[in-house]
């Protein structure tokens, strides 16, 4: 990854010379998510907030084509759990300051955090992409079920967040991505205390 910065605040920069190193970027992200992560991505049409959605989703194990729902709003994947972080691991290894990849992590390590799924598959973690670019007011959110999707267990990646606002719940991850000259500059700032774990760990991965 090129010239990342990172500071106390939460907020990690980082520099993304073309669409491969979005798509890193977006494993990267993967490595660090747990069940019930909500992620903002901001950023003008063809900025890369979709292939950032389909390098994390790639990276958990999805091998199918990736589009952004303009008109359906939410795409929803049922992805390998096992590629998950354990959100009490992370906190230990921030702690400590240490440099284990996320990905190699025993099953054993995240055995209880997926207990309350959904469907009852502990192998499975839902996660929904949204696009709200064609949303024309926030309440339509209601009307879709949105309390069902962001039960607390499933990852949102969602595009266009702006658009739902005053209904979405808060963001763990806030990414705004913005058009550079030979590039793209990404920020992601953290907005909660997973979201600040999720970000200093990734700051260590770059």
């Amino acid at each position: 990854m090129s010239n990342s910065q990172y500071n106390k605040k939460s907020l990690l920069t980082v520099f993304l010379p073309d669409e491969s190193a979005m798509i890193d970027l977006g494993a990267q992200l993967a490595a660090q998510a747990q069940p019930g992560t909500i992620i903002y991505l901001d950023g003008d049409l063809g900025a890369g907030k979709t292939t950032l959605v389909r390098g994390f989703l790639r990276a958990c194990g999805h091998r199918g084509a990736v589009k952004s729902p303009t008109f359906t709003v939410v795409e929803p994947y049922a992805l390998d759990y096992n590629k998950f972080y354990d959100y009490n691991q992370l906190q230990v290894d921030l702690k400590q300051n240490d440099r284990i990849d996320p990905l190699t992590i025993s099953k054993t390590d995240k055995s209880d955090v997926n207990s309350k799924s959904r469907d009852g598959n502990k192998s499975l973690q839902k996660v929904y992409h949204f696009d709200l670019y064609r949303l024309e007011d926030p309440e339509e959110l209601e009307y879709l079920g949105i309390r069902d999707y962001l039960d607390g267990q499933a990852i949102a990646l969602i595009e266009w967040p702006a658009k739902g606002e005053g209904v979405l719940p808060k963001a763990d991850v806030l990414i705004k991505i913005t058009h550079q000259k030979q590039g793209r500059g990404v920020e992601l700032r953290a907005e909660s205390e997973l979201g600040k774990a999720i970000v200093s760990r990734l700051a260590l991965s770059l």
